[in-house]
């Protein structure tokens, strides 16, 4: 069992993360409760990805490895319940259908 955080674990981690966040477009319309929703859960997901870039650079993975996975959480939700468009990713997403 591996129950160390590398350098190189936390990257691809941080690097998948970055890539679903360019790729999901909000999709809720403007004016909405659910464009409310969909913009602060991808706030949510930016400062928990922010963070986690942070705690990488301060030599903190297990702190990064957290922030970056809840980042990933709060994306993954966002795709999963429809506030944004992934183009039907379900490598980076875990999609309803």
């Amino acid at each position: 069992m591996n129950t160390i955080i590398t350098d190189a674990k936390i990257n691809k981690y941080l690097d998948t993360t970055k890539k679903a966040l360019e790729k999901l477009v909000v999709v809720a319309p403007e004016h909405s409760f659910s464009r409310r929703m969909a913009d602060d859960f991808l706030n949510m997901a930016l400062s928990y990805y922010n963070d986690a870039k942070h705690f990488c650079e301060n030599g903190d993975f297990v702190t990064a490895f957290a922030a970056v996975n809840y980042a990933y959480g709060w994306i993954d939700c966002g795709a999963r319940i429809g506030l944004w468009d992934v183009d039907q990713d379900d490598q980076l997403f875990t999609l309803y259908e």
